[in-house]
């Protein structure tokens, strides 16, 4: 968690920073303290989408990323964006290619992110950025947008962002509702940030009982006839190793 509080803090653009938790200890108050940044803690029972909907709602600003505890953002990061958003006339959210990182290890170059970034590909054309065709087109065989990366333009989105009938994929379930709405999904082809894989996070637990794979196959069936998704979601499970050290 330091070091991605470090990372934020780094920004070549000031941001404001907060820390939202459901789990609040001291050694997140210790951070929040050394930092200077606020602690907010949530009410309710604690779950993926009641957690990222508490951190929106304690942010004041128009733009809010979700900045997970586990991964790191370069400093362009923030400037990137901001340059990129307002040049949209209704944008809805922005996200960039990013690297992994595996144990102390950098990784920006691997099978599942080479498939990933050619899902994308429709969207390193600006022109396309508003196109719900486009918008569709890149979250039809998988979700290539990483979670971390994306900041949400709150007030052309709905409230709640995220939806609580999911515990895996609700980040692709919530970009293919936001890929009907008239505007925006802004992408910067740079790596700009970093997503940590580690045999202790959410995802990890969730491929091993399947939660992933039958979410999958949900969302895979908003795009395809059910035979293809099926068929679809077959290959897809492959990429779930990926998610192992």
């Amino acid at each position: 968690m330091e070091e991605c509080l470090k990372s934020l803090q780094a920004q070549s653009v000031p941001t404001r920073v907060l820390i939202s938790t459901s789990t609040p200890n001291e050694h997140i108050e210790h951070l929040a303290h050394e930092y200077g940044f606020p602690l907010y803690v949530n009410d309710g029972e604690p779950g993926i989408a009641h957690d990222w909907n508490c951190a929106i709602g304690h942010c004041d600003t128009s733009l809010v990323t979700i900045a997970h505890q586990d991964d790191v953002y370069l400093p362009a990061y923030a400037e990137a964006m901001l340059s990129m958003v307002n040049k949209e006339e209704r944008p809805l959210i922005f996200f960039t290619d990013y690297g992994e990182l595996r144990g102390t290890v950098e990784c920006d170059d691997s099978r599942l992110l080479n498939v990933k970034r050619r899902l994308l590909g429709p969207l390193k054309n600006r022109a396309n950025f508003g196109k719900r065709g486009a918008k569709r087109c890149v979250l039809s065989l998988g979700s290539a947008i990483c979670c971390p990366s994306v900041t949400l333009c709150r007030s052309n989105l709905p409230d709640p962002v995220f939806l609580d009938d999911m515990k895996c994929d609700l980040d692709w379930e919530a970009w293919e509702r936001f890929s009907k709405l008239e505007g925006s999904f802004i992408y910067a082809p740079e790596i700009l940030m970093r997503h940590r894989i580690h045999e202790g996070s959410e995802t990890t637990a969730l491929i091993r009982d399947e939660t992933r794979t039958r979410e999958d196959l949900i969302m895979l069936k908003k795009f395809w006839p059910a035979p293809i998704a099926h068929l679809i979601n077959k290959v897809y499970s492959g990429s779930q190793k990926s998610n192992e050290l």
